[in-house]
């Protein structure tokens, strides 16, 4: 008897958008749950797995999640109920879809912690006939921590696959000229608001301990070559790169946001904008980090004006620049 074969959907391409992850709300169980996603990934916590458990679950996860759940409650969109990276995230996905405007094409974001994971958007994808999956991890600089760990996971996936997509993966866009032209015109527009003049601005990136960097991780190279570009794109104000987001005892790599916050006013300068390239999307760590406590430690220092530049979150020139960045993979 002769069997047809199962139907299945197929000549699609799949344009998947990555960022870190989101806690559901800010309840302390889905904080608590959300943070032992992410700090059980050995990617981040690079030290002995038995006794890092023993760790994060006696201490950490039953004292960490009050103080982050307390960080995301000052920063919680109350009207969308989510978090700024998760509405961000969508809106870029729905804005970088009207534009590539092709009924082939499909655009999705997901994950690397909470929801909605990597796994189920891969398996999505490949249910809607996409044959080909392009994954945009959105991280400017590369690191082993956040872009590496996003390939692992999509890995995963597939190695359970029977009928793999092809994949394309785009690792990092430190020195992409669209990238770095937003950022300036971000610089121009927030300078623009202002009714003082910065006497510097702070290029803050999220941190990566030292010895990952010892290690062999690019992430401080393209930090700085980040730096470079957009200090020669723009040259009104001096730009200085620090690092911020340090977690544990160890050392990380310098110089510490925080610290320099607190050291600029006995140096004169009073006056400070901060910008955070490494980060596509408003979150917890520009938000209430830098924006809530970085300005009030600024201040508290002698400092007397401070403001952040917003990420790039869904506006005009991220989407170009999305676009620009997996435009030659697309399939049409």
């Amino acid at each position: 008897m002769k069997q047809d074969h199962p139907k299945v959907k197929y000549g699609k391409t799949g344009l998947l958008l990555v960022n870190l992850g989101t806690p559901d709300s800010t309840s302390w169980w889905d904080i608590r749950k959300y943070l032992k996603e992410f700090l059980s990934d050995n990617r981040v916590i690079e030290v002995n797995p038995i006794l890092w458990k023993i760790i994060l679950n006696l201490f950490i996860l039953n004292l960490r999640p009050s103080k982050t759940a307390k960080a995301y409650k000052e920063i919680w969109f109350k009207k969308e109920n989510m978090s700024p990276l998760r509405y961000y995230t969508i809106m870029q996905t729905k804005k970088l879809n009207d534009k590539i405007k092709n009924e082939n094409i499909v655009v999705d974001f997901a994950m690397r912690y909470g929801n909605p994971g990597i796994k189920s958007k891969i398996m999505k994808l490949k249910d809607q006939g996409c044959e080909n999956i392009i994954v945009l991890p959105l991280y400017p600089q590369y690191a082993a921590a956040t872009t590496a760990t996003v390939c692992d996971e999509v890995y995963r996936t597939l190695i359970k696959m029977r009928w793999q997509p092809s994949l394309q993966i785009i690792p990092h866009y430190e020195s992409e000229p669209l990238y770095i032209s937003a950022l300036v015109n971000s610089l121009d527009k927030k300078i623009s608001e202002l009714d003082w003049k910065p006497d510097l601005v702070i290029a803050s990136y999220h941190g990566i301990p030292k010895k990952y960097f010892n290690k062999g991780d690019p992430y401080h190279c393209y930090c700085q070559k980040t730096s470079r570009l957009l200090s020669e794109s723009f040259k009104k104000i001096p730009i200085l790169t620090t690092f911020q987001s340090r977690f544990g005892p160890q050392e990380w790599l310098q110089p510490y946001t925080d610290k320099t916050l607190e050291s600029l006013p006995r140096d004169g300068k009073k006056n400070i904008l901060v910008i955070c390239p490494g980060f596509s999307s408003d979150c917890v760590e520009t938000l209430e980090e830098i924006f809530i406590q970085g300005k009030e430690s600024f201040l508290k220092s002698g400092g007397k004006n401070f403001d952040l530049v917003p990420c790039l979150n869904d506006g005009d020139d991220h989407i170009n620049l999305l676009e620009h960045l997996t435009k030659k993979y697309l399939v049409k």
